[in-house]
């Protein structure tokens, strides 16, 4: 699982619109569930209630996310990590705060006229799940990501890499790692858009596996400047959920 939900879907789409953004502060909250085997002849399922905030000014929007998880399953599965930890399976639940991710999105480039727009994010995860109920690595991870995107009448393209630095835990070494994303939007009116997203990201653990995950979504723009998405994924490989959903609500202040 690449991350904890498709964030990387509502963090994408939402950089797209930045530039029309009407207020700098906009808080919201989430729920997103998935479930798969891992590689492992248990099902895990993982479950988290998130609260999220945004804030643009000048070039630059700030994001910072916070999760409560819950999950079931393989102990070895880890939230954002996948299977790390490898035989014996054992099946076991754990509820609690999981990993602050907090991160930076530079606009370092946009034409009106060709609506061609490049984005970098800097990101960081600060270890504030319980690595000993496997919640989390219990170490700090960095990432740094290069977003492209160019619009085209109602359709907006978009593509990006990212490499992942991934502290070693005493008794779990992670390798750092690339990731890739590819997707489109498409703009019905002037408040719903529908898109698709394909993300992968090379494994992280020496017991663990690639991952690769299709995302389909729509956005709506509510009342009063709200802003909702529910969006559904399917696992390509197997260190991906084998099948996931999520919804998320947000609104400026």
């Amino acid at each position: 699982m690449q991350r904890i939900l498709a964030t990387a879907c509502a963090g994408m789409i939402l950089a797209l619109g930045a530039h029309a953004q009407e207020s700098p502060l906009r808080l919201g909250a989430g729920f997103h569930y998935s479930t798969g085997d891992y590689e492992s002849s248990t099902e895990t399922r993982i479950t988290a209630l998130e609260a999220t905030a945004r804030y643009e000014t000048g070039r630059m929007v700030y994001r910072a996310s916070i999760p409560y998880l819950f999950v079931k399953g393989d102990t070895g599965v880890i939230p954002g990590i996948g299977q790390a930890r490898g035989a014996p399976v054992r099946s076991g639940s754990a509820s609690g705060l999981g990993d602050i991710v907090l991160s930076g999105t530079y606009s370092a480039y946009y034409d009106p006229a060709s609506t061609l727009g490049l984005d970098f994010t800097g990101k960081v995860k600060v270890p504030t799940a319980d690595e000993s109920e496997g919640l989390g690595t219990g170490e700090t991870d960095f990432a740094i990501l290069a977003d492209l995107y160019k619009t085209f009448g109602p359709v907006t393209g978009f593509g990006g890499i990212g490499f992942h630095i991934m502290g070693d835990a005493p008794g779990l070494p992670l390798e750092n790692a690339w990731s890739a994303n590819l997707g489109a939007t498409y703009k019905l009116d002037a408040r719903d858009s529908v898109g698709a997203m394909l993300e992968g990201r090379e494994r992280v653990a020496p017991g663990g596996a690639r991952t690769r995950e299709l995302t389909a979504f729509w956005m709506r723009r509510l009342e009063r400047d709200w802003r909702a998405q529910v969006y559904g994924l399917v696992g390509l490989a197997d260190g991906s959920p084998d099948v996931g959903f999520g919804l998320s609500l947000a609104r400026p202040f």
